[in-house]
């Protein structure tokens, strides 16, 4: 069969057409490298705050690389769920947990990015006269003048604040004003605070979202450098396969410690309002728009 010239070139300009479309839906389809989301695992307090969302928008602004929050909780879920794999990126409270999936060749690149605060909690009426104190080594220095009842809570962040506290203040807290914590499960201990009068250390944002209910407690002493615990950040090792998407990773990764990413940290625990804020950048930020 013959076909004419004009008819030629009318099929060919079909068959190019189908050919592109096929190829547009392909991409549609199937990610690249540059824009497939980031999978990630957080620990819960970035979500219940809403900083995540705030921090990750701005990043997937710049980049065009979105983010997906496939596990949030304490650390020892997303633990376990970023050792399953699928997972690229982690972030969560510096200790032994982070440090263990380094250890465990199951993560790289881990540095911190944030820091959160703990407080100390008490009576409203306050027997050591601690209210309003910027130093907590100086609060507990009142605390064991007192006596007043002190609950030793039994989660990592309050007692490694704790210890630098007491050491700081040169002090072994020692006697019976001490109480360990023996409540049911650690979210009930202010309220085993408050049957006993009782001052405790616990962290800023449980109390201000109802985590940890508070049980006509009161917050005396926020806003001290040395009660903050830094937040890490670590990657998939890609040597192990956990991750799907270790370029995206290493940016999410990058930004977070970038002046931008620090800044927009900033910017939002500012907003929040409160006698000091929420989350504190890994060092002092100007609340200027960066240049370039």
């Amino acid at each position: 069969m013959i076909i004419s010239h004009r008819r030629y070139r009318s099929l060919s300009a079909v068959f190019l057409a189908a050919s592109i479309l096929l190829l547009f839906a392909s991409c549609q389809r199937t990610p690249t490298a540059s824009n497939a989301p980031v999978k990630v695992a957080i620990i819960g307090g970035f979500m219940t705050t809403g900083m995540w969302e705030e921090v990750t928008a701005e990043f997937t602004r710049q980049t065009g690389i979105p983010v997906e929050v496939v596990s949030t909780g304490p650390k020892e879920i997303i633990d376990k769920a970023f050792r399953k794999g699928g997972i690229d990126l982690i972030t969560l409270h510096s200790s032994d947990v982070a440090t263990n999936l380094v250890a465990d060749g199951l993560g790289v690149s881990m540095k911190p990015w944030a820091r959160n605060e703990l407080v100390i909690v008490g009576p409203p009426d306050d027997p050591a006269k601690i209210r309003g104190l910027k130093s907590g080594a100086e609060a507990v220095t009142r605390i064991a003048a007192a006596k007043a009842p002190f609950v030793e809570a039994r989660n990592v962040g309050s007692q490694t604040v704790g210890a630098r506290l007491w050491k700081l203040a040169e002090i072994r807290p020692e006697g019976d004003w001490i109480i360990r914590d023996d409540s049911p499960v650690p979210q009930r201990v202010v309220e085993f605070a408050a049957e006993r009068h009782a001052y405790v250390i616990v962290g800023r944002i449980p109390m201000l979202s109802g985590k940890i209910p508070n049980a006509g407690m009161e917050i005396m002493v926020e806003g001290d450098p040395e009660m903050r615990r830094p937040y890490v950040v670590i990657e998939a090792n890609l040597a192990r396969r956990l991750g799907r998407n270790p370029e995206g990773a290493r940016r999410l990764s990058e930004f977070l410690t970038s002046p931008s990413g620090q800044l927009t940290l900033s910017r939002f625990s500012e907003r929040q309002g409160g006698n000091a804020p929420i989350f504190y950048p890994i060092e002092p930020v100007s609340f200027e728009h960066p240049k370039g």
